[in-house]
């Protein structure tokens, strides 16, 4: 709203006292008041209103007009019963401030009331011709087309600074620097409700997908505003500006792209026994260095705040800025990323500054050491062990790393699955069926035997038994497997094909 347009609002009759020459500032607000100083409480560009309560004599109109001056305000509307002071004209006349005299019929609350309904439907007139500009750019725009572009036609139309976030703290585009990041991400990760003003960055936060998404994997909107001040059509608008940002979201997503199913299709010929060379082929196909070395990481969920399709997205924030080639083969999602050196340390880091919104998702992820592209089928059995082994912790989300796996382990990542399947059945399955005829535990107490190496009375309390009853299961594996668990040689066996299963 410009300081013509105010004097253009024919029932407010305000009579212009001091009108500066070839000026026309903006008004972005109104504020009413009766300090003497009331400047640390303005920002600029305001329509000050006062009722000269703070005036005992004429030297104080210059140190009022003075410090709303130093303020920036955009103009001064005064009366006392209709009268404005000579000595207040004076001093707006010497400090070039527009100033307006407000006729004793008319209320400030009417002055109030009549600004903001302008500059609201000036506001929301304009924002809604930059929104609808994006719709048309994002009907026919490639991804992430005109993001960019949007945020800074808001900030520079609006005088609104804004940002688009990752839920890991990443600013994904926006208009100018914004200072911990981080701590914003938290307080949408942690915050019961949204939006939310964040005090201390001075932000106001909106989820882009809101209960579409877990937040953990969702982006939101940053504004530098506080939304609890805004009227009916911004709140309506900056709900508008995020179903946009939503659709430039769902391009990230590659699940229907022709690059993103060339990925499936080379992760699950990799899980059916693709050779070397066969993957090798794929890898040139989708376009994938053969020269480089890559990290296999896997990602799978047993809990109830993340489904199997969500894994995907937090892999590509865990894992970014990097690009990653990624698949889901049954229940885990897996994700290959260019790396020569251990990507170990950055996924936990990662996964720590996530770790409010993987409450309760029951998320285990598993890392494998750099390896060449004619290794990469070890590279992901490697992450998958290390992934199971991080499920067993049994915490909201853990990140086990190659380094973390035994000697044994890692030899047993090269074992073809037809060869797995073949010696795992042989040991394990006539225990499995006694075990579901009978309602016993024999697996579950061989385990815990090799675990202990043998020792009866640590395998009965851990398993909060009688020493006679471990013994009698134990003889009954036995008899059941014709296996001697006395011989070193068997128990290597049963130890193999229970951490092949």
């Amino acid at each position: 709203m410009r300081l013509r347009d105010l004097a253009d609002l024919p029932d407010l009759k305000l009579q212009p006292m001091v009108t500066p020459e070839h000026f026309d500032p903006s008004i972005r607000w109104v504020v009413t008041t009766d300090m003497l100083d009331p400047s640390r409480y303005l920002s600029g560009g305001e329509l000050v209103l006062t009722g000269l309560m703070w005036r005992t004599g004429p030297e104080d109109s210059s140190t009022f007009v003075h410090a709303v001056s130093k303020a920036g305000i955009s103009a001064l509307a005064a009366s006392d019963g209709g009268v404005v002071p000579d000595d207040l004209i004076e001093a707006c006349r010497e400090h070039g401030l527009p100033l307006f005299r407000v006729p004793a019929d008319v209320a400030f609350a009417t002055v109030t009331e009549s600004v903001v309904r302008q500059l609201s439907s000036a506001r929301a007139s304009d924002l809604s011709l930059v929104l609808d500009r994006h719709r048309r750019l994002v009907a026919s725009a490639g991804p992430g087309g005109g993001l960019g572009a949007l945020l800074e036609m808001v900030s520079s139309d609006l005088g609104m600074n804004c940002w688009v976030i990752s839920s890991s703290g990443r600013v994904l585009a926006g208009s100018e620097d914004l200072p911990d990041t981080e701590a914003i991400g938290r307080e949408f990760l942690t915050s019961p409700h949204l939006p939310r003003y964040c005090r201390a960055q001075r932000v106001s936060i909106f989820p882009v997908d809101g209960e579409a998404s877990p937040r953990v994997v969702d982006w939101f909107l940053a504004f530098e505003s506080d939304w609890q001040t805004w009227d009916s059509p911004r709140l309506s608008l900056a709900g508008q500006l995020a179903s946009i940002v939503a659709v430039e979201r769902s391009r990230v997503d590659d699940r229907v792209s022709g690059s993103g199913i060339l990925a499936q299709e080379f992760f699950r010929s990799i899980a059916g026994g693709a050779t070397a060379n066969d993957i090798l082929a794929q890898m040139q196909v989708i376009g994938l260095d053969t020269d480089a070395h890559y990290a296999a990481v896997v990602a799978a969920t047993s809990g109830e705040t993340l489904r199997l399709g969500e894994l995907r997205p937090l892999l590509r924030e865990v894992l970014a800025p990097l690009e990653i080639t990624l698949g889901v083969v049954g229940t885990e999602a897996i994700a290959l990323v260019p790396a020569r050196t251990d990507k170990t340390d950055s996924v936990r880091n990662a996964v720590r500054s996530l770790a409010p919104g993987l409450i309760g998702s029951g998320t285990s992820i598993g890392v494998s050491a750099p390896t060449a592209p004619a290794d990469i089928r070890s590279a992901i059995e490697e992450a998958r062990y290390a992934r199971r082994l991080a499920e067993g912790r049994g915490a909201d989300c853990n990140v086990v790393g190659h380094d973390e796996l035994a000697t044994l382990t890692i030899l047993l990542a090269n074992v073809p699955d037809d060869v797995r399947r073949m010696f795992t059945s042989r040991l394990l399955t006539p225990l499995a069926e006694y075990d579901a005829q009978h309602h016993s535990d024999l697996i579950a107490t061989l385990s815990m035997y090799l675990d202990t190496n043998g020792a009866w009375t640590r395998c009965a309390e851990q398993l909060h038994m009688h020493v006679n009853s471990v013994r009698y299961r134990i003889q009954r594996v036995e008899e059941l497997t014709g296996r001697d668990l006395s011989r070193l040689e068997d128990r290597i066996e049963f130890y193999v094909a229970l951490r092949l299963r």
